[in-house]
C-alpha cells in the first residue's frame, strides 16, 4: 500500500471512495455517523487537498483509504482531559479516517498511524490526536490497539446534531 498527499486529479476518485464507505455504513451500521455526500464528502477532499492535508493509500492503481491530517482540531481541544497538555499546534489530529470496508482488520489502517506517527515525528510534533463518536466502539479499539490512549469525552463545541460530545485518544511520544 502507498500512502501519498491526494493530487487535484485524485479528488473525484477520493471523494467517491468516501461516498461507497458511506453508503457501506448506512447499509451495515454507521458508527461515525457520517453522512453521504455530505462528510465526507468530494467537497472535504477539495478542500483538504487544498489545503496539503488529504492524504489517500492506494493499491493497485485504486483508493483503498483516505484520511487527512492537520494541527486543526475543528473543536475546543482544550475542554479535553488530556494526559499531556499540550498548546494546539504541537500535535496533529487524524480526521476521516476510512480504510476499504473489504480490507479492515488487515493492518492498512494501523499501516496509516504509523505514517501519521513517522510524519508528525519528522515534523517536530509532540502527539497525535483523534476525536470519535463516544458509540463508534471499533474505532475506538482501533485508537487502543493502536498504542492511543483514552483522554474521556468532551463537547467540542462544534454543534453537530445527533454529536453532543466526543471520546477523544491521544498519542504522545514527548514528555517535555
Amino acid at each position: 500500500m502507498e500512502i501519498r498527499k491526494c493530487l487535484e486529479q485524485d479528488i473525484a476518485e477520493t471523494g467517491a471512495f468516501y461516498d461507497r464507505v458511506v453508503q457501506w455504513l448506512d447499509a451495515h451500521i454507521n458508527y461515525p455517523k457520517w453522512i453521504y455526500k455530505i462528510y465526507p464528502s468530494t467537497g472535504y477532499v477539495s478542500e483538504m487537498t487544498e489545503a496539503g492535508e488529504q492524504y489517500i493509500c492506494m493499491e493497485d492503481g485504486r483508493v483503498i483509504g483516505a484520511f487527512a491530517l492537520n494541527a486543526d482540531p475543528q473543536g475546543a481541544y482544550d475542554r479535553g482531559a488530556w494526559k499531556q497538555k499540550l498548546p494546539e499546534g504541537s500535535y496533529l489530529i487524524i480526521h476521516a479516517l476510512a480504510i476499504d470496508p473489504s480490507l479492515q482488520g488487515t493492518g492498512a489502517g494501523s499501516e496509516v498511524v504509523r505514517f501519521c506517527v513517522e510524519k508528525a515525528k519528522a515534523a517536530g510534533y509532540r502527539a497525535i490526536r483523534a476525536d470519535i463518536v463516544p458509540d463508534n466502539w471499533p474505532a475506538r479499539r482501533f485508537c487502543e490497539k493502536n498504542g492511543f490512549t483514552y483522554a474521556g469525552e468532551a463537547d467540542l463545541l462544534r454543534d453537530l446534531d445527533g454529536i453532543p460530545v466526543f471520546s477523544l485518544y491521544e498519542l504522545n511520544w514527548s514528555n517535555d
